[in-house]
């Protein structure tokens, strides 16, 4: 069994490594977006060739494969686990390695895509492989997504699968994604965190509009720019409360249990002296608790001499949980008349944590691990969980990484030099494997 397991990280450290190595950029554009995830979903099939599977792709070059483990029960609600296969462009000027070569050195997998997400890919891959070797049949169905187009709007990902092939999810109750499962420092030992929640997402695009003409004759009242940098600082300025709702002060108790301190996130100063034995991934924690209002575009003119009729900007808000609907009342108060407000948005995702699965995970952490703790984890980010929960299904984020003290994981996502740990690939392929085999 020794030598089964020894193969099986080997290929978990070995199939990120190849992901890797097909470059799978999402541009967002058409024209330059390339079928790097198809060719990883091709992969991803030839490695699980034992096993059925389905074939989705709504625009040649973005494949959706989903592969099915028939369970002994077809009676018993079906699991869903899901990791994408596209990732953010990289600017290879700015690394000091390859982005898509998936160098192994060092004691790292490095290169884009390694913690976002061809990880989980390769552990998950290898894990199933091993359960395969070992004769094992799930009691309940499981479903395995590898989907496309995350990293933009999940159009020809898991959005179209959702919308399209609803049938992909009959029986499905529960699913299990990103971000959630690594580990964090605590002064009595490794918290392993469980994903429950992420915040709601909307993308505002402010289009201001004015009288056009000389700057020297144009009064700023009147005028576009003037008017949307008023509404931008507005918005700036704004301090959002603090929201301890169910699910944050389930992530509180948990982040005062492992660090035996009273954690609260309206002691600003006292906050964030608590959370720093977290060490760089403290930043993950310490934004959870508010809504966030970032500008992250302004567009206007093309003289120095002329007043734009048109001024735009963008505004990238990330919402907490249950506050939807309070944070579109206030941000149109801040916004004021005159402007027009488009929206992109994505729901906020909440899961319960007393639930079976999620006490399947701790006992497959602690089954490798038996000192580990746990931890309740809300996001920031938006994953395909919130295409998942317009189907009622529960998601959860669980890629369990094992993480060296000062890892700099949060600044892996999207980051300059994104690298995964080997060791946190190899133990992460093991709880993967015990939790297969609890299923």
């Amino acid at each position: 069994m020794a030598e089964m397991l020894s193969l099986m990280q080997e290929e978990a450290v070995r199939f990120c490594a190849e992901l890797i190595r097909i470059d799978s950029t999402n541009t967002g554009d058409p024209a330059s977006t390339g079928d790097g995830e198809t060719r990883c979903a091709e992969l991803i099939r030839d490695w699980l060739s034992e096993l059925p599977s389905e074939w989705f792709e709504r625009v040649p070059g973005r494949g959706n494969l989903v592969v099915s483990i028939p369970g002994k029960d077809p009676q018993l609600p079906r699991l869903a686990i899901h990791a994408h296969t596209d990732v953010v462009p990289a600017d290879p000027v700015k690394w000091s390695v390859d982005p898509f070569a998936g160098e192994i050195r060092d004691g790292r997998v490095w290169g884009r895509g390694a913690v976002d997400m061809k990880d989980m890919i390769g552990m998950l891959v290898a894990a199933v492989r091993q359960t395969l070797r070992e004769g094992h049949r799930p009691r309940r169905g499981i479903v395995l997504l590898f989907v496309a187009d995350e990293e933009v709007e999940g159009a020809n990902g898991m959005g179209f699968l959702v919308d399209e092939h609803p049938e992909v999810f009959r029986g499905v109750n529960e699913a299990i994604g990103e971000v959630g499962g690594f580990s964090v420092p605590t002064p009595t030992g490794d918290a392993y965190t469980i994903g429950i929640a992420e915040k709601g997402i909307a993308w505002a695009t402010l289009r201001a509009t004015g009288t056009e003409g000389h700057g020297s004759m144009v009064p700023n009242l009147e005028g576009a720019p003037a008017r949307l940098v008023a509404a931008l600082q507005r918005i700036s300025e704004h301090e959002w409360p603090e929201e301890v709702d169910a699910t944050a002060s389930a992530v509180l108790t948990g982040l005062g249990s492992v660090l035996g301190v009273h954690v609260d996130p309206r002691d600003e100063s006292g906050f964030a002296q608590a959370l720093a034995p977290l060490g760089p991934v403290a930043g993950m924690f310490s934004n959870a608790f508010r809504t966030t209002a970032a500008i992250t575009q302004v567009h206007a003119g093309s003289k120095t001499n002329t007043v734009p009729g048109e001024a735009i900007a963008t505004v990238d808000c990330r919402i907490a949980p249950g506050r939807d609907e309070e944070f579109r009342r206030v941000f149109a108060e801040l916004v004021g008349p005159g402007i027009e407000v488009t929206w992109e948005t994505g729901q906020s995702v909440v899961a319960p944590y007393d639930t079976a699965l999620v006490a399947s995970m701790r006992a497959a952490v602690q089954a490798v691990q038996p000192d580990a703790q746990f931890l309740p984890f809300l996001t920031g980010g938006a994953t395909d969980a919130k295409s998942l929960d317009r189907l009622g299904i529960a998601c959860y984020g669980f890629v369990p990484l094992r993480l060296p003290p000062g890892f700099d994981f949060p600044g892996a996502f999207h980051g300059i030099d994104e690298s995964v740990p080997v060791d946190a690939l190899r133990t992460g392929s093991l709880i993967l494997r015990e939790f297969l085999l609890s299923q």
